[in-house]
């Protein structure tokens, strides 16, 4: 269904999209290759809701100039009643005469205030473009890490290769050593008939790491959903498929997963219909590793409007005895929510004052046992396709 409010959308940046979007990535390399310079559930990332925690934002995380997006932002556990105020948050950015890698930076009042700590990987690589990153804590020992060591994930690309490659961090984010590399694709092109590999999203569940990404390797398909899993970070299982479409020139990309009920998990991806219209679509399962069987759901809004290009998807356990859906889309500064479970008549629309962004990310700070309330969630940003502004982060409330 389209209205007049899907109509502006569709003139808006949004429908400039990841394919784009890497387009202009692969300049950046290609340039650079010319001498330019150079929890145990994704669903709740929470440790808590602190006490004196209010919405507030946005502030400036940093302001590295042109080509900052793809935020992405991890809360760090520490035990404390309430739970910690310590955030770490990195970026991605195309300019290839800035260091290499993804720049950390360290939030411990909140995200009120932010200063950069570390670098993934250490020495920066300058001979890459680092693109699509992505935190995650561990939130138990697990393969000869302690629990609340951070890996960091990313697309290492150079003008031959893209490599979605795993880095961890033993001490919240200062030092950085590599783990493993998970996936390798061809060149950074993401036209149909390329090989590349992008965009991971990890994820703890069982006793394996899974790691999803975008695949353009096979054959059949222009660009899969897929995920591999490890049970020690440094060798990878077999390529398991979770969205691909029949036709060949469709592209879903950009997946996201979160834990919205002890049996239910749900997945969110673009789906590329043309080279210009990405609009939301998603899958539930009853386990994280199951949704290649699953149908594919539109996500429409109260009024019928369909949110589009590089969706997150994270899950607060307010606002009801189902808790709450968050979903985040490159289209629009509103936020959609689902509190029943994914039902597909249930989207509504939440306005907020943080600004949208590509791939914009949020973190749930509520307690278990608030559901009657509604919950206060983190968010980090960077600028929309096509648009320049500084990674920005705040507090937002549910309803």
């Amino acid at each position: 269904m389209e209205n007049s409010r899907a109509d502006d959308a569709a003139e808006r940046p949004a429908r400039l999209t990841r394919r784009a979007l890497l387009g202009t990535g692969g300049a950046a390399v290609a340039a650079l290759s010319l001498g330019a310079a150079g929890t145990a559930a994704a669903a709740s990332t929470s440790s808590g809701t602190s006490r004196g925690e209010a919405p507030f934002g946005p502030v400036t995380v940093t302001d590295p100039g042109s080509g900052a997006s793809y935020a992405r932002a991890v809360r760090l556990g520490d035990g404390r009643p309430g739970g910690s105020r310590t955030f770490l948050a990195t970026f991605q950015q195309f300019d290839p005469s800035r260091p290499g890698g993804f720049e950390i930076f360290r939030s411990d009042d909140g995200g009120h205030t932010w200063d950069q700590r570390g670098n993934v990987p250490d020495d920066g690589d300058p001979g890459k473009i680092w693109l699509q990153p992505f935190l995650y804590e561990l939130p138990r020992a697990f393969a000869g890490l302690p629990k609340g060591a951070v890996l960091c994930a990313g697309n290492a690309l150079d003008s031959s290769s893209t490599r979605i490659v795993l880095y961890a961090s033993l001490d919240r984010g200062q030092n950085w050593r590599y783990l493993s590399t998970v996936a390798v694709g061809g060149p950074p092109n993401p036209t149909n008939g390329n090989t590349p590999v992008w965009e991971p999203f990890l994820l703890l569940h069982r006793d394996r790491l899974v790691c999803y990404y975008s695949d353009q390797r096979d054959p059949r398909y222009g660009q899969k959903l897929a995920h591999q899993t490890s049970r020690d970070l440094r060798h990878w299982g077999p390529v398991v498929d979770d969205v691909a479409s029949p036709e060949y020139s469709q592209r879903p990309g950009m997946i996201t997963v979160a834990q919205v009920h002890r049996n239910l998990w749900i997945t969110t991806y673009e789906f590329g219909v043309s080279d210009t219209y990405y609009p939301v679509r998603y899958k539930l399962a009853p386990d994280p590793e199951s949704f290649g069987s699953s149908p594919a759901l539109e996500l429409l809004d109260q009024d019928g409007y369909a949110p589009s290009a590089a969706p997150t998807v994270t899950w607060s356990d307010s606002g009801g005895p189902h808790g709450t859906i968050i979903l985040s889309a490159n289209s629009d500064q509103d936020f959609f929510t689902n509190s029943a479970l994914g039902d597909p008549g249930r989207w509504t629309r939440l306005s907020s004052p943080m600004p949208r962004g590509y791939s914009r990310y949020t973190i749930p700070l509520t307690d278990s046992g608030s559901w009657h309330q509604p919950g206060l969630v983190f968010v980090v940003t960077g600028a929309p396709y096509a648009e320049d502004a500084p990674i920005q982060a705040g507090v937002i409330r549910l309803g």
